[in-house]
């Protein structure tokens, strides 16, 4: 990755930091002049994450949160205290997928749990966020989704259905901050090498009783590239989105998947 400072006084906040497309991303924008905020749940990983994060000027500085989005109640009082001390100008919202099933073997409870980690987490730290937005004139809020909000997922009901949730809660979003020039934008991740990933293929090996490699070329080729994503590409549209080169730029959803959407 190549570093500049077109992100240079201006703080992001990264959910799901301290690994995969999180730490991706916190990397491309830390090396975009960002300072960045990590926040995830595991104090240790997230020490190790913020002691990465490349530092290219004097004036940067990391640091980590380390709090559980589904416990909303204390994520509430966290960042109301957090943003009266800081003005950030990014938010990328991004957590770990609900488990994998059918929607017709999902408990009900299932969906409130990822309603309130996904959704409702979300929500409250761009209404945290935004007075921060709207006093520096800065404000880039970018979603980790999934492609599942184009087209559903075979075997994922209750992640095709709180992403759904999240892709109109962006969009309705959008249209109401972008008179303070404030952009909320989705990026929809393909399937991408990450913990998550490979927890999907041993999950479809164990109800296939087909061995990893196997289930590795056949979800591998259903993509026309031919292969899994990297977490770095994924950050390299954040890192985008949250640029002042995408100030026109509101209210999408982008695919980085390899052209496997089957839609456009």
């Amino acid at each position: 990755m190549t570093e500049n400072s077109a992100l240079k006084n201006i703080h992001a906040l990264v959910c799901g930091g301290s690994k995969g497309i999180g730490f991706a991303s916190a990397t491309k924008l830390a090396l975009s002049g960002a300072s960045v905020t990590l926040l995830s749940r595991s104090v240790e990983k997230l020490v190790e994450a913020v002691e990465l994060l490349p530092v290219i000027h004097a004036a940067q500085m990391h640091h980590y949160v380390a709090i559980d989005l589904s416990e909303t109640n204390a994520l509430e009082r966290k960042f109301k205290s957090l943003a009266a001390e800081n003005n950030f100008g990014i938010l990328v919202n991004n957590s770990g997928g609900p488990e994998a099933g059918p929607v017709t073997q999902a408990r009900p409870e299932s969906f409130i749990r990822a309603f309130e980690q996904h959704l409702v987490a979300s929500h409250l730290l761009t209404m945290a966020l935004v007075p921060g937005m709207k006093k520096i004139q800065y404000g880039r809020i970018i979603n980790i989704i999934s492609t599942s909000v184009k087209i559903p997922l075979h075997g994922l009901g209750v992640s095709n259905t709180i992403r759904g949730a999240m892709a109109n809660w962006s969009k309705t979003l959008a249209n109401e901050l972008a008179p303070f020039g404030i952009t909320v934008n989705n990026v929809l991740p393909g399937a991408t090498s990450t913990e998550r990933l490979e927890e999907i293929i041993l999950n479809k090996s164990k109800k296939t009783l087909k061995d990893r490699d196997t289930i590795i070329r056949e979800m591998s080729g259903e993509i026309p590239m031919g292969r899994f994503g990297k977490p770095e590409e994924i950050a390299a549209a954040v890192g985008f989105l949250a640029s002042p080169d995408a100030g026109y730029i509101t209210g999408i959803n982008l695919p980085v998947d390899g052209g496997r959407t089957g839609s456009l």
